[in-house]
């Protein structure tokens, strides 16, 4: 026999936050549950077959409540991070199911619910939100899920970057990427290394802007090696931050899609963001700032070690980089690759490794990182990025 856990909310807006549009939020959480969800009037009602399943329900469901009472919109996005992210089958977004109807959840997910008894046969626990006593006594048992789904929640809602001036709040979607955030809030310097589409550089733009806009830092630096992808473009005019903004265009891209561009651009005018090219470096102390060093895997041993050893008093570096898409001469070793194997035991530098289940960029990017990983023989490359932080 399932059980059923029904939540009562008193507050219509508060219903409205938690519910999303057209119910966009309860279709990811039904997908990742595998169970129904109905609403009728003030209450949100969850028909399964596992305890389990009703004690997640009620996490995520107050994690909803707490974020919307905090002013925030929970969007299916956020809902799907919340959840983690692992119920989602192949080439499916979180898009995908927010869309579905309450009938369309994918049949492997839901067919052990007897649907054809859900409002007479199973077992019922119904509190109101805020209730502290939570849903039945038979459902406390399970404190370890409790602990490891709250602790979870948590891990979450803290690694949420709210950026002054910024368009919206940036939320992590997979727990690798919040240990990623994390590790850049705890460390001096951190690492990322990860495929293509796992938020590696926009990550790191939205946290250093959130310190430079909220003067915990005094300016962001932005450098990465002049490398091309396979072909070259000669002779490129203009001075030179405008000889590598080519190369930013990344960065700046991510800055954009986080902050007004009139902000950018007065940030440049004041000298907050500055253009620092990787072979002009050397010499130089940096205080005081974000320093990211976007597609690492190109630098060679000695220009990793001249840029970590330029990192002086309050500043903070961020190292990036896709170990499998190495644009460097043939028999030249990766800086990245380097560093990895020789600092990862020094304590205060993090290292976050990000892989093809944290791709967010599109469902396609996944299939197509794991289509070419498959056709290169393991002897031949190096997946760093399959390493668990």
């Amino acid at each position: 026999m399932g059980n059923s856990l029904t939540i009562v909310l008193d507050n219509r807006d508060i219903l409205s936050g938690v519910c999303g549009a057209n119910d966009g939020n309860l279709r990811v959480i039904e997908c990742s549950l595998g169970a129904r969800i109905e609403t009728r009037g003030n209450e949100i009602r969850l028909e399964s077959a596992s305890e389990e399943s009703c004690r997640r329900f009620k996490l995520m469901i107050d994690s909803l409540i707490t974020a919307v009472q905090e002013g925030e919109s929970p969007s299916p996005e956020y809902v799907c991070a919340l959840a983690g992210g692992g119920f989602l089958s192949d080439g499916m977004s979180y898009r995908d199911v927010s869309a579905q109807s309450p009938r369309e959840v994918p049949e492997g997910n839901v067919s052990e619910i007897p649907y054809a008894r859900q409002d007479r046969s199973c077992p019922e626990n119904v509190f109101r939100s805020g209730d502290s006593a939570g849903p039945g006594p038979e459902l406390r048992d399970m404190s370890d899920l409790t602990q490891t789904e709250a602790n979870h929640q948590d891990m979450m809602r803290s690694s949420m970057i709210q950026i002054p001036h910024g368009f919206n709040r940036v939320f992590p979607k997979s727990r690798n990427q919040a240990a990623y955030i994390q590790g850049m809030r705890s460390c001096d310097i951190s690492f990322c290394i990860g495929p293509a589409g796992t938020g590696k550089t926009f990550l790191a733009i939205a946290e250093a802007l959130c310190m430079v806009l909220s003067r915990k830092m005094r300016k962001l630096v932005l450098t990465r090696p002049v490398v091309e992808a396979g072909e070259s473009l000669g002779f490129l005019p203009g001075d030179l931050a405008q000889k590598i903004n080519p190369y930013l265009r990344p960065l700046y891209d991510a800055m954009e899609t986080l902050i007004p561009y009139e902000t950018i651009h007065r940030m440049e005018e004041n000298h907050v963001i500055e253009i620092a090219p990787l072979a002009y470096m050397r010499g130089r102390s940096l205080n005081d700032c974000v320093v990211i060093l976007d597609e690492a895997q190109n630098t060679t041993k000695e220009q990793m070690k001249m840029f970590l050893t330029r990192i002086g008093s309050g500043a903070r570096a961020v190292i990036t980089g896709d170990t499998t898409q190495i644009d460097l001469p043939r028999h030249t070793a990766s800086g990245l690759l380097h560093a990895v194997s020789i600092l990862s035991g020094i304590e205060g530098i993090h290292f976050a490794y990000l892989h093809t289940g944290d791709v967010v960029r599109n469902p396609l990017i996944k299939k197509i990182i794991q289509a070419y990983d498959a056709e290169i023989p393991a002897s031949k490359g190096i997946n760093v990025y399959e390493k668990r932080s």
